[in-house]
């Protein structure tokens, strides 16, 4: 039997999440009979995986230094298997100024945005995004960390510090008026697509992972021929960036009835109020048997 190494909690600012992700994949693991163990890199060198005779990895780990590509180049580095994209796919996807300027060029549906190196705001910049409310968020942050709505010229510029606080390149994004979607992938296929629905201001960390008030509709309330739609456009999107095997993509449904594209998610959360595991739980497949997939598609 292969000894599995779950890769947990880490060094980002997303370490909680990764935390309570890891060990529910460790729960799981074990429940489906895997010989899995936790591993936190923030508390021991990835050299140790070798040293402790693992086999395989699954990485739970989020944020930078986790879904960057960072880790998965040091385990191909090591020549052992773990799960998700490689590494050219996770830094892609980690980068969501990248990811928006990949799917422009290939003509896939992305809100306006602009890009601001080191926080830097101008008067005359400001004076031109303003021209409507805006998201502004860390390029390289996920859970929703450091994002802000902007309606006014101190607005942006309270909320462009704040981002730039966690993150050199911030991204500014035209506001989009409508429902949020999430497109689940396993083995390369969409699951069932998965409406939020929150009384905050968007969906963010406090109700992805605190509030009770959250919503999750499956059926996802489009029609069957917009689902399908939206899985197709999430499929595209996915491979655009060199996403592989498992993961998410969000999205939104505009004022004129076009979806558009928020960003892939490499190593998506895996606690109990997670997507993937709600969207799998639909198609009938439990979360032991879950991460048992995922992980028989290491490599």
């Amino acid at each position: 039997m292969s000894k599995v190494a779950v890769l947990l909690g880490g060094r980002s600012a997303e370490r909680d999440i990764s935390l309570l992700s890891g060990n529910a994949v460790l729960r799981g693991l074990v429940a489906g009979g895997v010989d899995a163990h936790a591993f936190d890199p923030a508390e021991k060198p990835l050299e140790d995986l070798k040293k402790e005779g693992f086999d395989k990895v699954f990485i739970a780990l989020h944020g930078r230094g986790g879904e960057d590509g960072t880790v998965q180049g040091a385990l191909e580095w090591l020549g052992l298997p773990y799960t998700g994209s490689r590494v050219l796919g996770s830094a892609l996807a980690m980068d969501k100024v990248r990811t928006k300027q990949i799917w422009q060029s290939l003509g896939l549906p992305t809100a306006d945005f602009w890009i601001l190196g080191d926080g830097q705001l101008d008067e005359e910049m400001a004076a031109a995004i303003m021209a409507g409310p805006v998201m502004v968020k860390p390029s390289r942050e996920g859970s929703s960390l450091g994002m802000r709505k902007a309606s006014t010229v101190d607005e942006l510029k309270e909320a462009v510090a704040a981002a730039a606080a966690l993150d050199q390149v911030v991204l500014v994004e035209r506001w989009i008026n409508g429902p949020e979607f999430t497109v689940g992938v396993l083995d390369n296929q969409p699951l069932p697509v998965i409406q939020m629905k929150t009384p905050n201001c968007f969906y963010d960390y406090e109700a992805k992972y605190k509030s009770n008030t959250t919503q999750y509709l499956i059926p996802c309330g489009l029609e069957p021929a917009r689902e399908e739609e939206l899985k197709q456009l999430a499929m595209k999107a996915f491979a655009a960036v060199g996403a592989e095997g498992w993961g998410r993509v969000d999205a939104m449904l505009d004022e004129h009835g076009q979806f558009q594209l928020l960003e892939v998610n490499t190593v998506p959360g895996m606690t109990e109020k997670s997507l993937v595991p709600k969207a799998a739980a639909a198609t009938g497949l439990d979360f032991s048997a879950l991460v048992c997939r995922i992980l028989a598609s290491a490599r």
